[in-house]
């Protein structure tokens, strides 16, 4: 059997907002694994999923550049807040972006070698700045965009940024661009969600449904009402719009003559979690020695 670590109980509680025992009991049952211990929860007790994946800790910028028909959005990171708002280090994040756009790498390495306006590569620049700040720094990330249609960014500060494709009315693709960065849906449409994902969720409403005690049929309309709910929630068009919630998306988009094409939201450190340094324990190890 896996042994079932206090951090293991304490990052499932913090995921799940449930009790140590609940949390420690799901872990046992699962074997020491924190989703499927995660999944056991929520159907044991309708709990909402968490999100274990998607603590921000790392530092960092969102950069972006539109020229013309082409488009770039970039993650750069940086160990410390204090870097983040050097203009050095922005003047790299932007210097990324525009190689981005201006070279198409096919990945972060290719990156790498891409030229910079300045006539140095995105590796030479970072180096340079590393030498500079005296702090390690990477491009996580990027998305590129050239299209015939339209390009539009919103921007909340520079931890969150949102690059949207669209046809159709610039104001209401900006707007529906902020929609984006305050309830992150995963994809346009519903016709686009993973099944796997759609699969999992119908499998825990339905057994959540399948304890109420009520009839086959009246369970069966009730896991579709919930995965019905789901991929509204999930999906771009599904949601309620952030500026007026009488209304979906999908319906301001139609009122606005205006279609969404695609879309990319990038979150500083989202996914990474950094070390937690516990100087007084340091402290304390370093006495003993």
């Amino acid at each position: 059997m896996a042994e079932i670590t206090a951090k293991m109980v304490a990052d499932l509680r913090a995921a799940t907002g449930l009790g140590m025992m609940e949390c420690k009991k799901a872990l046992v049952e699962a074997e020491g694994n924190m989703e499927k211990a995660e999944e056991i929860l929520r159907i044991k007790s309708g709990a909402k999923a968490g999100k274990l994946a998607g603590r921000t800790a790392a530092e960092g910028v969102i950069a972006h550049v539109v020229n013309g028909n082409v488009g770039a959005l970039v993650e750069v990171n940086c160990e410390t807040d204090f870097v983040a708002k050097d203009d050095g280090f922005l003047a790299f994040a932007t210097a990324a972006a525009e190689a981005v756009a201006a070279g198409n790498p096919a990945d972060v390495d290719a990156l790498g070698n891409t030229k910079t306006a300045s006539g140095e590569t995105v590796e030479e620049m970072r180096k340079a700045i590393i030498a500079k700040l005296g702090e390690n720094m990477s491009v996580r990330r990027f998305q590129r965009y050239e299209t015939n249609d339209a390009m539009t960014v919103y921007m909340h500060g520079a931890k969150i940024g949102v690059m949207v494709e669209y046809a159709g009315d610039e104001a209401t693709a900006r707007d529906v661009a902020m929609h984006i960065a305050a309830t992150r849906p995963q994809c346009i449409s519903a016709d686009q969600v993973d099944p796997e994902l759609i699969e999992k969720e119908r499998h825990i409403y339905t057994e959540q449904a399948a304890q109420s005690g009520k009839p086959a049929e009246i369970v069966a309309k009730m896991v579709e009402g919930r995965v019905n709910k789901y991929l509204a929630e999930v999906t771009l068009l599904g949601q309620q719009f952030v500026k007026n919630p009488d209304e979906t998306v999908a319906q301001l988009l139609k009122s606005k003559n205006t279609t969404i094409k695609n879309f990319t939201a990038f979150q500083v450190g989202e996914g990474i979690e950094k070390k937690v340094v516990d100087y007084a324990a340091e402290v304390a190890a370093a006495a003993k020695v």
